[in-house]
């Protein structure tokens, strides 16, 4: 990997990665927010987390990688969703809340605390910045799995990268799109 230089990761940071994670994060929300209440059990597999693990895990993931670039260390399970937060709407709530505050934070580091090292589980080390991208791709990743989960749990899935069936059914029905 080539280095970066505390200005290249400050440009990095404030000119691409703070709005493409806003953006995503709203994308992220509102499939958090469209799981039923019910069947929160629901798992296709036995192997498979539950739809209630799959939130939680979402909403706390996406905050430790945020969190990771702002502390400068990867500290499993430092985030957690709180407990009495129950419902998929509190769940995607609190995301809401925790994830905006940690990209505020983010955008006053500066460039020497973009490059920092951190370690991640002894597997590898790289400058703090990446673990945005490395936070996103796991974001992508989990958001797609829950959305497969959403009908089959009775409920509809909202856009994401444009419309999605039942956003577009809701829209022919002049309803609130999903």
């Amino acid at each position: 990997m080539s280095e970066v230089t505390a200005e290249q990761a400050h440009l990095l940071v404030h000119n691409v990665f703070l709005n493409l994670l806003r953006s995503e994060s709203r994308t992220t929300r509102s499939v958090l927010a469209a799981a039923p209440n019910s069947n929160l059990d629901y798992r296709p597999d036995p192997c498979a987390r539950s739809a209630n693990e799959l939130l939680r895990h979402i909403a706390g993931g996406d905050n430790l990688f945020l969190k990771t670039v702002i502390d400068g260390a990867f500290v499993p399970g430092s985030v957690k969703v709180p407990e009495d937060t129950k419902t998929p709407q509190q769940v995607a709530e609190w995301y809401e809340r925790e994830h905006e505050k940690n990209l505020d934070a983010v955008g006053k580091l500066s460039g020497e605390q973009l490059i920092r090292i951190v370690d991640f589980r002894g597997a590898f080390q790289r400058p703090a910045w990446f673990f945005l991208q490395m936070g996103l791709v796991h974001a992508v990743h989990h958001r797609g799995q829950l959305s497969t989960y959403l009908r089959a749990m009775g409920g509809k899935v909202p856009a994401i990268y444009g419309e999605s069936y039942d956003s577009a059914e809701a829209k022919k029905a002049g309803q609130p799109v999903v």
